[in-house]
């Protein structure tokens, strides 16, 4: 079951395009056993992808102006311990990967992913989550032809099990202090000074100046159902977040302050979303049975809903499992270059010139003055 747009536009926000096709094949059969994507991430023309194996791929965008272009492979390499990697999350204003893996934080360098050495920085390990500052990571790289700018460095919330550890990157890895957490949390994001996190049953914000700590909602308000609810925090704003809360009948979007009041109207979905995703002015969820639904953020309302994927074989086809977000954007291969990009003859307008060139011109057919592009 969805919900229908209320109001349809024209034109939706969003169309899908495959990017990345048949590469987990490939290496299931160079390994002899499953190989599956666990986590995502992409900026600019860059997509960095983590497998179950350990294994963390960069795929580049290939190709010229006239022909199509296309993410290809460029390098892959196995995280240390060849555990499943199980988050991916891109500083590019410093130049940082961080890549979560059997409860260790490896730190690499950007574009290449090479491991930044350990003489300089060691893993961060016993992590149950982790959640970086999102003003942080909307920063962006520092392109190789700008002028050289001090780099701010970037802060990050470890969530351990009785505590909050609290660091900031940039060459280095600095420890700034650490807050109890007696409850524990399984799930976290940040935006400032405020960390919303949820534990097994309740989602809480703690203000990370104050060390001070507020209850919000239940992540399950259906309390006599056996079933497994996944907490969802999703940084909105510099000072807001949106939390799910499944009420066994439907499940409730809530938009709260850092202070922990509640600021908007709510969202709702017949069932449990399987992931969300912002994209201002943008909620994107992903439900079970495989539809995705784009709500508006000031109107609540439903812009899209886009259906499930088409059975049989096809780029489009397999099921969807997550929803990513990458805060300074990627390129998208064009399908449509060869046809929409072409020369195209433009005839151009004389200004001034002799008084003979001028008298030829006003007997000739009148062409329309042309914006420089």
């Amino acid at each position: 079951m969805t919900y229908a747009p209320q109001k349809p536009i024209d034109v939706p926000p969003y169309q899908l395009q495959p990017l990345l096709s048949g590469f987990t094949d490939v290496l299931s059969r160079s390994a002899g056993h499953p190989i599956n994507v666990r986590c995502a991430q992409a900026i600019g023309s860059e997509i960095y992808v983590g497998c179950s194996n350990g294994e963390l791929l960069r795929f580049a965008l290939q190709g010229n102006t006239t022909d199509s272009q296309e993410y290809t492979l460029l390098s892959r390499q196995s995280i240390p311990n060849e555990k499943p990697i199980d988050e991916i999350v891109l500083a590019p204003s410093i130049s940082r990967a961080l890549v979560l893996s059997d409860h260790q934080i490896h730190f690499y360098t950007l574009p290449a992913l090479d491991v930044v050495s350990h003489n300089v920085i060691k893993p961060i390990r016993n992590v149950v989550t982790f959640a970086v500052d999102e003003q942080h990571l909307r920063r962006p790289p520092q392109l190789a032809n700008d002028i050289p700018v001090p780099v701010d460095p970037i802060e990050f919330c470890v969530v351990k099990r009785n505590a909050i550890s609290l660091y900031s990157l940039r060459e280095r890895l600095f420890f700034q202090k650490e807050i109890p957490l007696p409850t524990g949390g399984v799930l976290a994001r940040r935006t400032g000074r405020y960390l919303c996190i949820a534990d097994r049953e309740n989602y809480n914000v703690v203000d990370l100046v104050q060390a001070s700590l507020v209850p919000l909602l239940p992540i399950s308000q259906a309390f006599d159902s056996d079933v497994v609810v996944k907490p969802s925090i999703t940084v909105i704003s510099e000072n807001e977040f949106l939390i799910l809360s499944w009420t066994g009948g439907s499940t409730i979007g809530v938009f709260i302050s850092g202070e922990g009041d509640p600021v908007r109207g709510t969202l709702e979905w017949p069932s449990h979303p399987e992931a969300i995703s912002l994209d201002y002015p943008y909620v994107t969820t992903l439900l079970p049975n495989n539809t995705i639904e784009i709500h508006s953020i000031e109107t609540q309302t439903i812009a899209q809903v886009i259906p499930a994927p088409p059975e049989g074989p096809g780029p489009l086809s397999s099921d969807r499992r997550a929803l990513i977000a990458c805060f300074n954007g990627f390129f998208i291969p064009s399908t449509q270059r060869s046809e929409k990009l072409r020369p195209m003859p433009v005839r151009l307008v004389r200004r001034g010139g002799t008084k003979a060139a001028t008298q030829k011109e006003s007997t000739a057919d009148p062409v329309p003055d042309l914006p420089a592009l």
